[in-house]
């Protein structure tokens, strides 16, 4: 089952189990899925690699907005948009851990032949690939800065 119909059937069960807060996240999801789906590039089809972009942007959006309601003294709002982050974080793959991305790093800088920061777009456009979907971009551009320096 892919992403797309994994959705359609968890809206249904939010809707059966009153649960808002799940059931906004997920209908958020599947509008920008439509979106994606009947976008020009698309051809009706939404690939789960696609998906999984579009779910990091939706979970970054909560996450900036939360800090933005927090500074602004909305803790009632900072918490329904993290809420929402989690009920969309779910369906991401597995977020790789710092030591995992480092390993993998290593790797990748010894196969590119890596030597100093001159090197860094080789190492984060091989690395960007590797990790597509289980690494944050700004995690792995950190390390990638402290592996080279």
């Amino acid at each position: 089952m892919d992403l797309f119909e994994r959705i359609n059937n968890d809206i249904k069960a939010a809707m059966l189990a009153h649960e808002t807060v799940k059931l906004a996240a997920l209908r958020g999801v599947k509008k920008e899925f439509l979106e994606a789906k009947t976008s020009k590039n698309a051809n009706g089809e939404l690939t789960d690699e696609t998906a999984v972009k579009i779910l990091q942007k939706m979970v970054k959006q909560r996450r900036e907005s939360a800090a933005i309601f927090t500074e602004q003294n909305r803790a009632d709002l900072a918490e329904n948009e993290l809420a929402e982050a989690a009920c969309i974080e779910a369906y991401l793959p597995k977020q790789m851990s710092a030591e995992e991305i480092e390993a993998e790093l290593r790797k990748i800088i010894e196969q590119t032949g890596a030597k100093d920061m001159k090197d860094m777009g080789k190492v984060m456009g091989t690395a960007s690939k590797a990790m597509a979907g289980k690494a944050d971009g700004k995690v792995i551009s950190e390390l990638v800065r402290k592996l080279l320096a």
